[in-house]
């Protein structure tokens, strides 16, 4: 018999990027929802009572009775996704003010591989990558791996020529701008037509792409529509070739997340670059959930968002009232017109991890301390709440307790 040898230390064998991936706290965090007296905050989840099963299980029995149909969403598939599930995301693209056509679109597996794709198509090592402050904690994860900087998007002095210069002295360069543009996960917050005007301007004197995020732009409840960045930018430039925009989309927050189906529309040679990334990480994504979509899209997809819109926002509207009635002087937060989260500021002194160590062992209360989504660590004194998926009552209970434990913080 043969004695137990020591674990193999596999720390000199890790590419140095290793040393900069980092656990989402987000993800850790969904472990709360297994714990039935805490209530989650936490996590960008979706309710699942929301979720069209019913067209969901229809569309697997249809597609895997029939025999034609079956056998190709069993087998291996081309790269760039299922075409009449492309071709339905460019007539929405359209809707959307961005005519494209099948080749600007790759499916991906969720838009959170189209971030990847791209980090990994545009950053050098040292590059820099603008951001909004806060941003998306899984973008940072997804860019990370890349080894970039960061910079602060629409920052005090933030000149073409300031950020440019900044790169440089670490020998980088401007890889790209990457922005949530429409209900912003940390914040909430909605780029105005004027700040999407102020960016594309930055992107062209810099000559840099820019990554538009598009994860919540269909869950608007209030407030009028602004034009995309890919859709700005396509009027001022012409055609979707001329454009330097990166549109990332999903299905996660309007169908349902574990299907994993997103896209990419894009300029036909920034696709091509993502087709062989795409080549080199999955193959393709699975063909019959692609499907499924599809004929869920194709069939009641404008409906369903619809159903979506009314308990969303209910549960927002809960939420904000309340903020109002139970936090403290010197709290303040976001007021989204659409999405799932809103951001709360403390208090100077109260630091948001703190005051999660302390939510959950007196009050039971999650949520995500806001400096996860800072490039810098910044941003301590601030917390995200998600507000769709728990009920109004359960909503208006757990912020009322949480206010209470910010006053005995403070």
């Amino acid at each position: 018999m043969i004695a137990p040898q020591p674990a193999v230390d596999w720390s000199d064998w890790f590419a140095g990027r290793v040393s900069r991936m980092r656990a989402s706290e987000i993800r850790e965090l969904l472990k709360l929802l297994e714990r039935p007296d805490v209530v989650s905050f936490a996590g960008g989840i979706p309710d699942p009572a929301l979720f069209p099963m019913d067209a969901i299980r229809a569309a697997y029995a249809e597609i895997l009775a029939d025999a034609r149909l079956g056998t190709m969403s069993l087998q291996y598939s081309v790269t760039e996704g299922y075409e009449p599930l492309r071709g339905w995301i460019v007539d929405y693209m359209a809707r959307r003010g961005v005519p494209c056509e099948l080749d600007n679109v790759v499916i991906t597996s969720g838009s959170q591989q189209g971030l990847d794709f791209a980090a990994k198509l545009f950053i050098h090592p040292g590059d820099t990558v603008l951001v909004q402050e806060p941003t998306y904690l899984g973008a940072l994860q997804a860019f990370n791996a890349y080894e970039p900087r960061y910079d602060l998007l629409f920052r005090d002095g933030g000149t073409a020529d300031a950020y440019r210069t900044s790169a440089a002295v670490k020998d980088g360069r401007v890889a790209f701008a990457y922005v949530v543009s429409d209900f912003a996960n940390p914040s909430g917050e909605t780029l105005d037509l004027a700040q999407r005007r102020k960016l594309l301007k930055l992107a062209h004197e810099l000559d840099v792409p820019v990554l538009e995020d598009a994860a919540y732009e269909a869950l608007r409840f209030d407030g009028e529509a602004v034009p995309a960045l890919a859709a700005l930018e396509i009027a001022d430039r012409g055609s979707i070739e001329g454009s330097r925009v990166i549109y990332c989309g999903t299905f996660s927050k309007t169908v349902c997340p574990g299907l994993r189906v997103g896209w990419v529309c894009a300029a036909r040679d920034v696709v091509a670059k993502l087709v062989l990334a795409k080549q080199g990480g999955d193959l393709h994504s699975a063909t019959l959930n692609q499907m499924v979509v599809h004929r869920i899209a194709s069939t009641i997809f404008d409906s369903h968002v619809a159903t979506l819109i009314a308990p969303y926002r209910r549960r927002r509207d809960a939420m904000l009232a309340a903020l109002a009635a139970s936090m403290p002087a010197g709290t303040s937060w976001s007021h989204p017109e659409g999405g799932m989260f809103v951001w709360v500021t403390l208090p100077e002194n109260i630091d948001g991890a703190e005051l999660l160590e302390r939510s959950l062992l007196e009050e039971r209360i999650g949520f995500v301390p806001g400096g996860a989504f800072s490039p810098n660590g910044a941003v301590r004194n601030t917390i995200r709440l998600n507000y769709s998926l728990q009920p109004e009552n359960v909503i208006a209970e757990g912020v009322t307790r949480l206010g209470a434990l910010v006053g005995r913080f403070s």
